[in-house]
């Protein structure tokens, strides 16, 4: 819980307790914390659709639910609702997170982002470039964003398991890492995923984004504004064949991170404490329990680890991402542009690569954008990135363990 202070207006007013938020020990704490909900909801979705109800579990997700405007036809189906509704949420905490650390957190110092920005770049190129080597193009090849991404909620409780052992300074750097990731990702989905081709849409988004600078500008805080705002500029990008989570990324980006002199919680902080537990607990899992649902069985586990998609996903992940997360680290300390703490040895760096590339979440959530029209693929990418999962994370919590007695022999 965050603490309190008691503050009055006047003197003889009652006093009121008013929340001291502090964002980042927030987020870390629900991060970490979600990570079983998450995993309870895999397991779930699993258990649902090879069970003897499975056939309830596509049902549901496609039942029909659509949203008729005008001349506008919204959404399709309950998944869609979830998927590009609720995650809106998440990207807009995402958003909000990015904003603050670049605005008042470790992202503007650049001698503290430098190393983890790199490595977080190398273990997206990386990844990006084994799968493509592997899938080659076509509609398989299409998934080179599938590997890049990490799930912070999954490397955060892996490395909450591993605490005792691992250097305390790589919890920063796995944040720090997830972050430009994130930030990352949000452009390949931006760019490579969406299907533009309305101009119309797309400049009702692009006025409703100065809208909100301008606004901004003139210290308009009255909540219900931007809310509408950000409703219309979510229907804006569907309509303009940008992914509608995109709007919740740039409301967040564009959300205040200092408060006016009359507030006790700046707008950014405030949002972001509503949303987290709701985007952490319910959003997330819910995602994941309508997505991570696929048929299990000898034959079709073989057959789809026995496919291009697979092994470009697994090989992206368990050895991509940690590739390209240690000598992208090693390339900056060696050339001086970046610097890790002392107790950050070459061990704790393979650690933060081999964490890195548990890649659950957005890997789902791009893996539906990159298969939408390729059921086969899909599933293939699913299985393969519920294996890559779980490899990595074992992966990354043995490693891990002995890192920080690897750290107190070799600092470097």
């Amino acid at each position: 819980m965050p603490e309190h202070r008691d503050v009055s207006s006047s003197p003889g007013r009652r006093r009121r307790r008013v929340p001291l938020v502090q964002p980042l020990q927030e987020f870390l704490r629900e991060s970490t914390s979600s990570s079983w909900v998450l995993v309870a909801a895999v397991v779930a979705a699993l258990v649902w659709v090879n069970s003897p109800w499975g056939a309830s579990y596509d049902r549901l997700w496609a039942t029909p639910l659509a949203l008729h405007v005008g001349g506008l036809t919204i959404g399709s189906d309950l998944a869609f609702w979830i998927s590009s509704g609720l995650m809106t949420f998440f990207f807009l905490v995402v958003g909000l997170e990015i904003k603050r650390e670049v605005t008042i957190g470790e992202l503007r110092r650049p001698k503290a982002v430098a190393l983890p920005a790199i490595a977080a770049v190398g273990g997206m190129v990386v990844p990006a470039l084994l799968y493509l080597a592997i899938v080659g193009g076509g509609p398989a090849g299409r998934g080179w964003g599938v590997p890049i991404a990490t799930d912070i909620a999954l490397a955060l409780g892996t490395l909450a398991l591993a605490a005792r052992h691992a250097p305390a300074a790589l919890k920063p750097l796995l944040l720090t890492l997830a972050i430009v990731d994130d930030v990352g990702a949000i452009v390949v989905i931006a760019v490579f995923y969406s299907h533009g081709g309305r101009p119309p849409a797309l400049a009702v988004a692009l006025l409703v984004v100065a809208a909100v600078i301008v606004l901004e500008r003139l210290h308009v805080r009255a909540t219900w504004v931007f809310v509408g705002l950000g409703i219309v500029l979510w229907v804006a990008c569907d309509q303009a064949g940008i992914h509608p989570t995109i709007a919740g990324v740039v409301m967040g980006v564009l959300t205040p991170v200092h408060p006016r002199p009359h507030e006790e919680v700046a707008p950014l902080a405030r949002t972001e404490h509503l949303l987290l537990p709701w985007t952490s607990f319910v959003i997330v899992p819910l995602f994941a329990l309508s997505s991570a649902g696929v048929h299990l069985s000898p034959a079709t586990v073989s057959a789809a680890l026995g496919g291009v998609v697979a092994a470009g996903v697994l090989v992206g992940l368990v050895i991509g991402k940690p590739i390209g997360v240690v000598g992208a680290s090693l390339l900056a300390r060696w050339t001086g542009v970046g610097e890790a703490p002392a107790e950050i040895g070459t061990r704790a760096l393979l650690g933060l690569g081999a964490t890195a590339g548990i890649g659950f979440t957005v890997g789902l959530f791009i893996a539906e954008l990159a298969f939408a029209t390729e059921p086969l693929l899909l599933a293939e990418a699913k299985i393969a990135l519920l294996c890559a999962s779980v490899v990595a994370g074992a992966f990354g919590y043995a490693v891990l363990r002995g890192s920080g007695q690897s750290a107190r022999s070799d600092p470097r």
